[in-house]
């Protein structure tokens, strides 16, 4: 049975001596780099520096509520708004694993250059097991590339340090309620963001467009979960085909693109098994969709595929 009290004071003791000086961690904001900086800031104090890179591939209001959380945890951070990089450096990419390898170095590169400015060594991420797993090496199978493992260039200036690695997603939720964090329940988001909802290239239109309707998607969702429509499901968000299909807006013939909305139930997100939403709120997610952007999407359909034989994210 797993212990997050324990789990927790034999981490700070490890990190103590295993961090000597200075760290920076990787900071999304999700309920793995929160629990990360909460353990690590207790461990080194202000000597860890928080950076958050705003890749332009954030959801809606993301780069703002992360500032917040980190105000609220007390942490010494920077906020990097490198959309415009991120944007020029997928241009034109297609391949899933393609993006997640150039978004993962892309990270590091802004990770090794702040680590340089403070003069720091160590460089602390929230891996998990499911991201190594299924990266693949040795005799595992590559499922997909996690950016924060695959995507890893394979010379750094700075040492890893992954307290969690070893970890599935629901003890890493338990230490988080251990430390009481704000985030302890919050449905996960891939580190490569928004890049892997789109299908094909990542350009900055196709990039607002499944802004919009994961936003959507959440927000009606969590209504319906707060008035006992439906189940809380594990993970839940739209997705941007590479197709466009006809359709019809008033008496005009439309040729929009589709969304595919995406929901499923998990425990450690090895496996999981699709939410089977209530019509009625599959109805006002894809007519709000189709409402809000006329001009752009015109067809919303339900992924009802579990995992295996797919994966969770689309790419």
């Amino acid at each position: 049975m797993f212990n997050a009290e324990k789990f927790i004071d034999e981490t700070v003791a490890k990190l103590k001596e295993e961090v000597p000086g200075k760290a920076l961690i990787a900071f999304s904001g999700g309920v793995d780099s929160a629990v990360c900086a909460a353990l690590v800031n207790k461990a080194i104090g202000k000597q860890l520096v928080a950076v958050h890179v705003d890749t332009g591939y954030m959801r809606k209001d993301e780069s703002r509520n992360v500032k917040k959380l980190m105000d609220k945890i007390g942490l010494n951070y920077h906020f990097i708004d490198a959309s415009k990089d991120f944007y020029s450096a997928l241009k034109g990419v297609e391949d899933p694993e393609k993006k997640r390898k150039i978004i993962g170095e892309k990270f590091i590169r802004i990770f090794e250059k702040v680590a340089e400015e403070e003069n720091i060594k160590y460089l602390v991420q929230g891996t998990i097991a499911p991201d190594w797993i299924e990266s693949g090496g040795e005799l595992r199978d590559t499922i997909k590339s996690h950016h924060n493992v695959g995507g890893l260039p394979e010379e750094m200036k700075v040492e890893l340090v992954e307290p969690l690695r070893d970890l599935y997603k629901d003890e890493v939720r338990k230490v988080a309620r251990e430390l009481k964090l704000q985030v302890s329940e919050r449905q996960p988001f891939p580190g490569p963001g928004l890049a892997i909802r789109i299908i094909g290239e990542a350009t900055p239109e196709r990039t607002q467009i499944v802004r919009e309707a994961c936003d959507i998607v959440e927000k009606e969702i969590e209504e319906s979960v707060e008035k006992g429509i439906m189940e809380m499901p594990w993970q839940y968000f739209a997705v941007l085909l590479p197709i466009k299909s006809v359709g019809v807006q008033g008496d005009k013939r439309a040729y929009g693109y589709v969304i595919a909305v995406r929901a499923v139930h998990s425990i450690d997100a090895m496996t999981c098994a699709y939410s089977k939403i209530p019509d009625e709120v599959i109805d006002r997610i894809s007519t709000r969709i189709t409402n809000s952007m006329k001009e752009k999407v015109n067809r919303v359909v339900y992924d009802v595929t579990n995992k295996p034989p797919s994966t969770v994210e689309w790419e």
